[in-house]
């Protein structure tokens, strides 16, 4: 048709339509319709051939019966009164003897969407419930629904309600489906349909009936069903074993995530659920749909916070692809890090090396940010490659290098000395304000190792008023006066002429106050300047190694199959907004005190021989109390490396195995075993565990995740006990404690080298209970285990030089530091 004005047009095809040659010619009459309604679709208002479409609605023709259809749909509500002449053939198509008219007159019955049509609309929907052709009943049934969401607030008719509820025993399971989505919708404000252990069964049992998104329809509303037996919850399970490796991806997420809402007080059978769904994610992250594979990584990275190792052996199906787009690489890139172990670091870390010069910037600064969170347990591998990107002298890939270091060091101090030599000559690179607040506070914080800091700020304070951004700014102040605390003959002059701009000539408020309180904090004197800006340069306490703790699966089952795990974009990243990584604070318990925790009456006395000796910490918990003859204090400094822990640790295992405990003795070095009984220590959270390590000085270099066996947590210390007369004696601690898992312990004490003999404890066997958990084959067993019953944690140290007095303090204050947490756990 050429193309004519709107108002032409709708002239045009009237006049087509009420052609009595066009109308007698079945073929040209349709391609008028068909007409009307590519006009339609193309925005031409055809409201103005409402009563000529109405005409053409009676016909035997089912083709040109949908074309009306779906115009009359169009413009019924600009037309209530001309719609009525279509109740009439609607009412007499749905008598028709073909099942699709009849079908087809119902759906279009109700898709009128006006309320003055109702009346006429409940008789047929009420005959097409009853009506002996399947797909009429599907019609009938959703057509309540849509009756319903018309006229909310019209009181329900139970007669309706109670045909709906039979027809969920339909032979036809779409009928089925779609009675359980008509009675969501019409008893919504009663809580929905009614789900009691009949209609469960029969549900179940006719699952497999159902199509894809009909058996997820089924499962989402089984989850408010809650067995009354334990024998009929295994029965379930056992109905919906085949459903939960299914090879449809939403199918097997609704199945996973009504196995974690029935499971929710059996852990076992809920982990051994989350192995079972291994093979069908790693099959969705293969997807050739983009949309599955990003859904399926997110709902991964939930597994993953509770079953770390899930998908260990997996790693290379994380890799990315070349064509992919940048957020699937980026989300598999923070899944890889997750996965990271000492087998497999080598390889990922190559892997993400390449991903660094990605064309696209974000997944290029994504890899680097993934290398540094591998670098809090691989620091040595991940800064040489770090370094080596430094010299791409690539703009985004150097203001993320940068950021990643100094993120890296406020977790890891012992790569300081690293991430120092590399700073020469980044400055000239950066152009962006996140990579130069991150050099700023590299320079404010470690300033006084980098040789050339006073000439980078230099350069920095001279184009300070070509400076957009507020945070560069307010950093640069804040890295200028760092600096001159510890340089002051180098920086004095640019200070004053950054104070003077900022004070003087800056037209922003914030830096200008900021400023304001620097040059009012100098008056005050040097050394009251040096006790406000000489702050942490790092905060252990949160942590050395990457991922997380093994969270209980009740955190995130509620948000399982659902929007939740897409909308969270990152998984315990490092914000690059921030300028100084020390305005984060870390409270691994709010409203609690430790160090008011840590006092005398926890202290646990601790024998060995003949000797005994007691302590306990102060408030600060930096000193032993005065029953420890000689003051006993403890130092993170100097740092150790992971690296270099696991390699005293192993060497003094070997020599302790080569050459015995006789020989051992008389070398300067001692390995001390002891048995603390501290309850729930076991179940402590890793953070809270670092937080009150960190507390008294002592580092934890690794643990193994809560309510795993055995549970392992490895430390270290520096004990510097001061000899009258005589000069600080160090000596540095090596730590492991273990639980293995064994009960009902009688205390074993081993003297160790101290004694020279070791002294061996019997130990009763642990009674386990194993009972069924699915028919399946799954097996849940449960320690027989009292309640209020104590745990024995095992704690070996090793110390060089030997000093026995401040090993039996150290032990003194891990004792006190043990018997605290168990008590606020308990």
């Amino acid at each position: 048709m050429p193309y004519l004005g709107s108002e032409d047009t709708v002239r045009e095809l009237r006049r087509a339509l009420s052609n009595p040659n066009v109308q007698s010619d079945q073929l040209r009459y349709r391609n008028t319709i068909l007409k009307v309604i590519r006009a339609m679709s193309q925005g031409v208002d055809v409201s103005g051939l409402f009563s000529e479409m109405v005409k053409a609605c009676a016909t035997v023709d089912i083709v040109q019966k949908k074309l009306v259809y779906v115009f009359l749909c169009s413009y019924a509500t600009l037309n209530p009164e001309l719609s009525l002449l279509v109740i009439n053939t609607l009412r007499k198509d749905c008598q028709d003897p073909n099942p699709m008219v009849r079908s087809l007159a119902l759906r279009n019955m109700t898709n009128l969407r006006l309320p003055s049509l109702v009346e006429y609309v409940e008789q047929p929907l009420t005959a097409g419930l009853r009506d002996r052709a399947a797909c009429v009943r599907r019609v009938a049934v959703l057509g309540w629904a849509k009756l319903h969401n018309l006229q909310p607030n019209s009181e329900i008719d139970a007669a309706v309600v109670n045909e709906l509820y039979s027809l969920l025993r339909d032979p036809d399971p779409v009928v089925m489906v779609n009675c359980l989505r008509a009675l969501e919708e019409i008893l919504r404000e009663e809580g929905g349909v009614a789900i009691n252990k009949p209609i469960t069964h029969h549900l179940l049992n006719r699952l497999k009936e159902c199509d894809v998104w009909g058996q997820c329809e089924v499962l989402r509303i089984l989850q408010r069903y809650r067995p009354q037996s334990e024998d009929e919850l295994f029965d379930i399970l056992s109905l919906l074993d085949a459903a939960l490796v299914s090879p449809h991806p939403p199918v097997m997420a609704a199945t996973l995530s009504l196995f974690l809402s029935l499971c929710s007080s059996l852990p076992a059978v809920s982990l051994a659920a989350l192995e079972r769904v291994r093979g069908p994610l790693l099959a969705a992250c293969g997807s050739v749909s983009r949309e599955m594979r990003f859904t399926a990584l997110c709902h991964i990275q939930l597994l993953l916070r509770s079953l770390p190792g899930l998908m260990g052996a997996h790693y290379k199906r994380f890799f990315c692809g070349y064509a992919e787009p940048a957020y699937i690489k980026q989300r598999k890139m923070q899944v890889l890090v997750e996965l990271v172990n000492d087998e497999n670091v080598a390889m990922l870390l190559d892997e993400l090396k390449g991903y660094c010069t990605d064309v696209n910037t974000d997944t290029a600064q994504a890899a680097i940010s993934a290398i540094g969170r591998i670098g809090r347990s691989y620091s040595d591998r991940c800064l040489e490659i770090l370094t080596g990107l430094l010299g791409l002298k690539q703009e985004h890939i150097t203001s993320a290098v940068v950021q990643t270091m100094r993120d890296l060091v406020w977790v890891c101090p012992q790569c300081s000395e690293t991430v120092c030599l590399a700073l020469e000559g980044c400055e000239e690179t950066l152009q962006d304000s996140q990579g130069r607040q991150a050099l700023l506070w590299l320079l404010s914080v470690y300033g006084e190792r980098v040789s050339n800091a006073p000439y980078t700020l230099e350069v920095f304070i001279d184009g300070v008023r070509s400076e957009t951004s507020l945070g560069v700014k307010m950093e640069l102040l804040t890295t200028t006066m760092r600096l001159f605390m510890c340089r002051p003959a180098e920086t004095q002059d640019m200070l004053g002429r950054l104070l003077h701009y900022c004070i003087e000539e800056e037209t922003d408020m914030c830096v200008r106050d900021q400023a304001l309180l620097y040059y009012r904090l100098l008056q005050c004197g040097i050394e009251e300047t040096r006790k406000v800006l000489q702050g942490r340069r790092s905060d252990p306490s949160l942590g050395v190694l990457i991922g997380r703790p093994a969270e209980p699966i009740s955190q995130w089952a509620s948000s399982f199959n659902t929007l939740e795990p897409l909308r969270q974009g990152t998984v315990e990243t490092e914000s690059a907004s921030r300028g100084s990584p020390e305005h984060a604070s870390f409270d691994p318990k709010p409203n609690t005190d430790l160090s008011d925790t840590l006092d005398c009456s926890q202290i646990e006395r601790v024998h060995s021989g003949s000797d005994s000796t007691s302590g306990c910490t102060d408030s600060s918990a930096d000193v032993l109390a005065s029953s420890v003859a000689v003051p006993l204090s403890l130092s993170l400094s100097p740092a150790l490396s992971p690296e270099e822990f696991e390699r005293l640790w192993l060497q003094r295992l070997a020599l302790h195995a080569e050459r015995g405990a006789e020989k051992l003795e008389e070398e300067d070095y001692i390995c001390f075993e002891e048995r603390i009984h501290c309850p729930a220590i076991p179940q402590c959270s890793p953070q809270s565990l670092q937080a009150a390590m960190q507390l008294v000085n002592i580092q934890t270099m690794a643990f193994t995740p809560p309510h795993t066996l055995p549970w392992r947590v490895y430390l270290y210390t520096h004990t510097q006990q001061g000899h009258s007369g005589d000069t600080p004696h160090s000596t540095l601690i090596l730590g492991e404690l273990l639980y293995t898992g064994e009960g009902n312990q009688r205390r074993v004490v081993t003297k160790g080298i101290d004694g020279g003999e070791v002294v061996e404890g019997s130990e009763e066997e642990l009674v386990k209970e194993g009972e069924e958990a699915t028919a399946y084959g799954l097996s849940r067993r449960e320690s027989a285990r009292k309640d209020g019953e104590e745990q024995d944690v095992k704690v070996t140290l090793k110390q060089q030089p030997r000093d026995d007095k401040a090993l039996k303090g150290f032990l003194s204050i891990l004792t006190t530091v043990l018997h605290t947490l168990s008590s606020e756990r308990n």
